[in-house]
């Protein structure tokens, strides 16, 4: 045998092994977005303009959270920190972080197309033009800890999500490319009456532009507790149909061949999508870049399987926007959307020029 010639026993023990090692690198990446998770959770509650210290916060955290007995008295103002400020604070961008992502790969997916993001079908127009207009109210209200802004933002982005679906053809008429061209129409059309709002303003202006870039300056566990259950429950209902997507991502035709009902998965997903994308932009604002690149960075990682990119994908967006929220408001009060793009626009630009000379991600 030829010194460059591989015997077929050795050729598939190492092919093999390569599979081995793709199967089970979707488990430890989970593995360690769990712990960036972890780590996320500690240092956003204990940094801040105002820092607690580490052991100072697990802590609070142990204690109020868990019954554990306090090793020490804690001030009252570091417990009011961690408690009232920086742990719904924490758990908000958690949640956003979550959902854009896991609306970023549905989309994504969906329309195949890989420029689409959570605002692809008019959201974000909606939702900012539902804020502008709550600002422009004299009269301001609260329901269950929300107020009107964040009333009219997830009415806003609901309402542009609903147009683009009827104008599209609905699910029964609606090809996909119809639905990205009327998603655009509409955003459009939203931005206008956007621009109209913003011209009214007035001393408004600069709460509007804002919003406009996202904030969790006003997170609460009142928001917390409206917001988290319409995020969890249609990111878990999106798992569930990993499957559906995964046959979806074939193409109509091979979907209809594995016996799925084209036209209804594909209406339940863009309405779950939909919904997320909405209840994170009341919540938040708007905040880019986090849906559109997550997904890809993960895509990159373990193939394009549903199953294995969405869970990736929900872990690692929370933890990223948590972190990108610690940095904002470190200096002040950010709006943590500029920190997103200016920390994740290089790091995914490396990690696609590694990709392109072929190394492994």
């Amino acid at each position: 045998m030829s010194a460059g010639v591989v015997s077929e026993p050795a050729r598939r023990a190492l092919q093999a092994a390569r599979w081995e090692a793709l199967r089970r690198r979707p488990l430890r990446l989970l593995v360690l977005g769990l712990g960036a998770l972890l780590f996320s959770l500690i240092v956003g509650i204990a940094f801040g303009n105002v820092a607690v210290s580490i052991d100072d916060t697990l802590a609070i955290l142990g204690h109020r959270l868990l019954g554990l007995p306090q090793a020490a008295e804690r001030s009252a103002a570091a417990e009011v920190i961690v408690m009232e400020l920086r742990l719904p604070r924490v758990l908000t961008a958690m949640a956003v972080g979550c959902g854009l992502a896991v609306a970023g790969t549905v989309l994504q997916g969906l329309l195949r197309n890989p420029l689409a993001d959570p605002y692809v079908l008019g959201t974000a127009s909606g939702a900012a033009l539902g804020a502008a207009v709550a600002l422009l109210v004299p009269v301001q209200v609260a329901v269950l800890g929300l107020g009107l802004i964040h009333l009219l933002a997830f009415a806003g982005a609901l309402l542009a999500v609903w147009l683009v679906y009827r104008l599209a053809g609905g699910s029964a008429a609606g090809s996909l490319t119809s639905i990205l061209l009327t998603g655009y129409a509409v955003g459009s059309l939203l931005a206008a009456g956007l621009s109209l709002a913003m011209y009214l303003a007035g001393a408004n202006l600069r709460q509007i532009f804002f919003y406009l870039l996202g904030s969790f300056a006003t997170a609460s566990w009142q928001q917390l507790a409206v917001g988290l259950p319409l995020v969890a429950a249609s990111s878990a209902l999106i798992l569930m149909r990993a499957r559906s997507l995964n046959a979806l991502l074939l193409g109509e035709e091979t979907a209809l061949h594995l016996g799925l009902d084209v036209r209804r998965e594909r209406g339940i997903l863009l309405a779950l999508a939909s919904l997320v994308t909405a209840a994170s932009v009341a919540l938040a604002g708007l905040i880019g870049f986090v849906g559109l690149v997550v997904p890809h960075v993960v895509r990159l990682a373990v193939g394009p399987n549903a199953r294995h990119v969405l869970p990736l994908s929900a872990v690692f967006g929370a933890s990223f926007l948590v972190l990108a929220d610690l940095v904002a408001r470190i200096p002040g009060e950010l709006p943590v959307g500029i920190v997103t793009a200016v920390v994740g626009a290089p790091f995914f630009l490396s990690l696609l020029r590694r990709f392109r000379q072929g190394y492994d991600l």
